[in-house]
């Protein structure tokens, strides 16, 4: 099952995590959690990983919608939006909430989800 979109870009890890957390807040969404998976497996594991680090976005308005249609949502909150290594590029991805819609059986969300998705969509193009 796919469950996110991705696209490889020209720019640096460093530039490509600027990108998105400017294109992010265009959409509406604020980054809630910044999870740099390379310093914390290196720290809590003694092992050397690629540059990858995670982004919790959130968009509240939407986020209160979510929770108000379903209030055990949070269980799938934030949106998360990876920035990776991968064979030399930097590569960028976002979950795709429509998939929150096949394991939630709430005729509500999929049009917050469908929204979400759409600019979800736009943040990855404009990267």
């Amino acid at each position: 099952m796919k469950y996110g979109f991705s696209k490889q870009v020209n720019l640096s890890f460093d530039q490509t995590i600027e990108k998105v957390t400017d294109e992010l807040k265009k959409e509406g969404f604020g980054v809630l959690t910044t999870i740099d998976v390379q310093d914390t497996l290196k720290k809590k594991l003694d092992v050397d990983f690629k540059r990858y680090t995670i982004l919790g976005a959130c968009n509240p308005p939407f986020a209160h919608q979510a929770l108000q249609a379903e209030e055990d949502i949070g269980l799938l909150l934030p949106c998360n939006v990876i920035v990776h290594e991968k064979e030399g590029k930097t590569e960028v991805a976002a979950f795709d909430p429509m998939v929150m819609t096949k394991i939630v059986e709430n005729e509500q969300m999929v049009e917050i989800a469908k929204e979400v998705k759409q600019r979800l969509q736009r943040v990855i193009e404009k990267v």
